[in-house]
């Protein structure tokens, strides 16, 4: 899995596989778009306006949290 940040333009990609087939588009919302193979497998997510699905209320910032660990990671979202 892996998550991508384009502040330029303020799109997220989680990807959630290697896209080894073709995939469809699916528009979900103006703010949501999924990946989908023919076989219904789910290859990414696509955030637009990403920032504001992703930060923190007050911080800017998307935290990532290892639900069985407890360790915590921050990333910045603000655009430089």
């Amino acid at each position: 899995m892996k998550l991508t940040y384009d502040p330029r333009y303020n799109i997220a990609y989680l990807r959630l596989h290697e896209k080894s087939a073709e995939v469809e588009t699916i528009r979900i919302s103006d703010a949501l778009n999924i990946d989908l193979a023919p076989d219904g497998t789910i290859y990414g997510l696509e955030l637009l306006n990403a920032n504001e699905q992703l930060r923190s209320e007050d911080e800017g910032k998307l935290l990532v949290i290892n639900e069985a660990t407890g360790d915590k990671s921050e990333i910045s979202l603000v655009g430089r």
